[in-house]
Formats: structure tokens, C-alpha cells, sequence
């Protein structure tokens, strides 16, 4: 069992991305980052906390943080050539990219929202919650760095400690998400274009034969063969093709 890694706080003087950012705001506690962006929206507006009290995932999915050894950070970000339902799947690269270079770990992304490390069976590192606002998109991110393996809630879940990245610095590996996700924006020119082919080549689950759950607690199986331009994943069933939003799906599991 590796040691507990010793917390230490996010300095928002530490966290500077530069441009379009302004400067990172860094609470103690927030009921939810993404419920602070929303109810003052500003163009690129970043919050971030040590604590979330009512930090949430996907479908009301609570996300829970232990202070001073995650990431939990929201951000207003234009809606891009895409359109809104890609905006998660776009800063879930700009994660990966993120990961790669300050912690030298490779990750993949699994369709909708979350980055998992194949290197530690496939478990899950981050998620992100997207919000569509009037003024853009308020882009969440939960990513779990310094905890210890045995503090993490499920067995599913990793961190960058647990999958043999420590001492990683939050407040370069926060700068550097935020450079990513402002690049891979300014990148994303439509659904042909290079942020996007981008996205597709770095998802996992393309490829894969999976297990599509729905709210109602039906199950499809088939080939997940791509993701098409507005963002969906498209399933090849028995039955014939159908294309699955991400507001459909409770999971999709790889069989």
C-alpha cells in the first residue's frame, strides 16, 4: 500500500493560464463550482474548490472531494462551432492532454464524460459536467490527484497517485488543463475540423462492443462504430444502427 499523500491547498496566485482566462477563483468550500459559475456567469469565468458540499456528476451523481487532494473546477466557456453537446467531449481532451504532460500518464476518454486510465484497469480518473447557460457552456471538471488508493469511494474510480503519478502539482496540472481547453476551443472550426477528428481518434469507446444503459433500465448492446457531428455515439445493434445521446444513457459499459 503506498502512503497517503500529504495534502497541500490550491494557490489561485499559482494558477495562471493567461489569456481569455482571468484569474482563477479558489474557495475553501462551495456547495457546487458549476452552481457558482451559473449564478454569476462571466465570459471565462473559472471557480475552483477544496470542498464541494453538493458536488454532483452526470444525472445527479454526487462526486465527492476530499480537501486538498482533487481538482474541482468549473469554467463558462463559449459554445463552439460544434455546438453546446461538445463541449464535454472537448474538454475531456483537453484533460488527457493536460494529464499527459504534467503527470506523464496516458489516459483515454470513454463516451460521453470521462477520462479513464487503461494502464490501471480501465478505472475512472475525472468526469465532467456540462451546463448550457445564455452566456455559454459552464464546463465542470472532477479529477481526483492526490488520493490514496483506499480513500477512493469506489472501486471503479482511480487518481493519479493511485495509478503511479504522485507529487503532482494541482495548480500547474489546473493551469495547464485551462491552456488545453482554451486551445482545443479556438481549434474547433465544425464537426470536420481538426479539434473534433481530434476527439474521435482519442475515444475509446469507438471501436468497442458495449452495453448501452438507458434511464428506464433497458439495455442495448452492439458496436459503438463513431461519434457523429452533434456529438452522439453511433451504435451498431442486431436491429440496425441508432445513434445514442448522452441525455439517454445512464452507462455504457464495454463488454
Amino acid at each position: 500500500m503506498s502512503p497517503s499523500p500529504r495534502p497541500t491547498p490550491l494557490v489561485a496566485t499559482a494558477v495562471r493560464p493567461g489569456a481569455p482566462w482571468p484569474a482563477v477563483e479558489v474557495y475553501d468550500a462551495l456547495g457546487s463550482t458549476n452552481d457558482e459559475v451559473r449564478a454569476r456567469p462571466r465570459p471565462w469565468r473559472v471557480v475552483a474548490a477544496e470542498r464541494q458540499e453538493q458536488g454532483r456528476g452526470r444525472l445527479g451523481r454526487s462526486w465527492t472531494t476530499t480537501p486538498g487532494t482533487s481538482l474541482a473546477v468549473s469554467a463558462l466557456v463559449p459554445v463552439p462551432p460544434s455546438g453546446a453537446a461538445w463541449v464535454p467531449l472537448l474538454a475531456g481532451l483537453a484533460v488527457t492532454r493536460a494529464v499527459r504532460d504534467v503527470a506523464g500518464l496516458e489516459t483515454a476518454l470513454k463516451w460521453p464524460n470521462d477520462v479513464i486510465v487503461p494502464s490501471d484497469g480501465d478505472r475512472k480518473l475525472a468526469g465532467l459536467l456540462c451546463e448550457w447557460t445564455p452566456e455559454g457552456v459552464v464546463v465542470g471538471l472532477g479529477l481526483n490527484v492526490a488520493t490514496a488508493r483506499e480513500d477512493l469511494p469506489v472501486d471503479t474510480a482511480t487518481s493519479l497517485h493511485a495509478a503511479g503519478a504522485p507529487d503532482v502539482d494541482r495548480a500547474r496540472l489546473l493551469t495547464t488543463f485551462l491552456v488545453h481547453l482554451a486551445r482545443v476551443l479556438r481549434e474547433d472550426t465544425g464537426p470536420s475540423g481538426p479539434a473534433v477528428a481530434a476527439y474521435r481518434s482519442a475515444c475509446r469507446t469507438v471501436g468497442s462492443d458495449v452495453e448501452v444503459h438507458a434511464p428506464d433500465g433497458a439495455v442495448r448492446a452492439g458496436t459503438a462504430t463513431g461519434v457523429d457531428d452533434e456529438g452522439r455515439l453511433a451504435l451498431r445493434t442486431p436491429v440496425g444502427d441508432e445513434l445514442v445521446s448522452a441525455g439517454d444513457v445512464v452507462h455504457v459499459r464495454t463488454r
